[in-house]
């Protein structure tokens, strides 16, 4: 039996050269905030490593986390799949069906045994032995396990699988919970999102492939290179919130003029995810910049925190506190900042008077 090809004697055998090799992991490292030393490291790591196993399952979801998916621009869908992973089993994606593709699954484990990657897609559910969701006369849940049993590590996608999402949605009639409330004994990332950035799902695939390890996660378990400043940190409306400047509806001036969208439901100070910098549609637009305020989707139970468009409660936490408080603090701050300038101001005129009559 011939030797498995690495990722980089594949490259070479369709004419990918070093240097183009190279600007694409630029791309890649930097979209996850990497330096250029981590750049080139990922490139040489890449080119040595062979093409990772795959297995993904959909339970309690509505597939647009595999949507999104197959829109990813860096690395691409066709880079993914034809470069650096095996596919070797999704439901929506896979060209077949029924007992193949169950036989295609099984190969899949049987060969990579303690090697492969589980993506999960969607909420579990667990009353009634989990009979909800059922895919082939299994239940989600006992699916979930048999394949959880020997995978290397399971990578979550989407708000269902992460949290719960809307299947957990109160009153929760399936008692649908996340992965990570089931599996324990596994290494677990977490990519919410509904759905999560495309680029989030296989930038994390690829860093894993990269250096031989799950990247660092926050106590969420999710990978700080896509989940480690809030969306509010990293968004260009916010001089305005600062300014104390909010729109009050999605049509009135301050809508127009790109004001602040906090006071008409924006979740972005308290949600934690890449939409202000990696974006959507291959870095052209998020939500905020498209005039719709941020749902925080990434966040906990996002379904059930008091409505979409109505301004985050207060006091939720300590974070709530301090931006309840932000509207008054924003005017104020507007306030002595141009009280300071003003100063500014007069003082540089007696300065330059000082120096004329000198």
């Amino acid at each position: 039996m011939s030797k498995p090809q690495t990722i980089g004697e594949m490259l070479q055998e369709q004419g990918v050269s070093r240097r183009a090799f190279l600007k694409f992991t630029a791309y890649l490292a930097s979209s996850m905030a990497l330096t250029p030393q981590m750049a080139k490291a990922m490139a040489d790591n890449l080119a040595t490593a062979r093409r990772q196993s795959v297995i993904w399952l959909s339970f309690q979801e509505c597939s647009g986390c595999t949507e999104s998916f197959t829109r990813s621009f860096s690395p691409t869908l066709e880079d993914l799949i034809f470069n650096f992973i095996s596919l070797d089993y999704n439901e929506t994606l896979m060209n077949v069906s029924g007992v193949a593709a169950i036989e295609a699954r099984r190969k899949a484990v049987e060969e990579n045994k303690g090697k492969y990657i589980l993506v999960a897609e969607g909420a579990i559910p667990l009353d009634d032995d989990g009979v909800f969701s059922t895919s082939a006369g299994n239940t989600s849940l006992a699916e979930l396990k048999e394949l959880a049993k020997d995978a290397m590590a399971i990578i979550a996608v989407g708000s269902c699988a992460t949290f719960g999402g809307i299947p957990a949605a109160l009153p929760n009639p399936t008692g649908a919970v996340g992965i990570d409330q089931i599996i324990t004994d596994k290494p677990i990332i977490n990519i919410p999102g509904c759905p999560p950035i495309p680029e989030a799902m296989t930038g994390t695939i690829a860093y894993i492939l990269s250096f031989g390890k799950l990247p660092e996660l926050d106590h969420l378990k999710r990978p700080l290179i896509y989940f480690g400043n809030s969306i509010h940190d990293r968004c260009y409306r916010r001089p305005f919130y600062e300014r104390g400047l909010f729109a009050k509806s999605f049509d009135d001036e301050g809508a127009r003029k790109g004001w602040c969208l906090y006071e008409v439901g924006c979740k972005g100070p308290v949600t934690y995810n890449a939409c202000a910098t990696v974006k959507w549609n291959g870095g052209i637009t998020f939500p905020i910049q498209s005039g719709h305020g941020c749902l925080g989707c990434s966040e906990p139970n996002f379904w059930d925190k008091g409505g979409f468009y109505k301004p985050i409660p207060a006091p939720i936490n300590t974070v709530g506190k301090v931006v309840a408080g932000a509207a008054a603090a924003g005017v104020v701050a507007g306030a002595v900042s141009a009280t300071i300038a003003r100063a500014r101001k007069k003082n540089a005129a007696k300065n330059k008077v000082k120096e004329e009559n000198q």
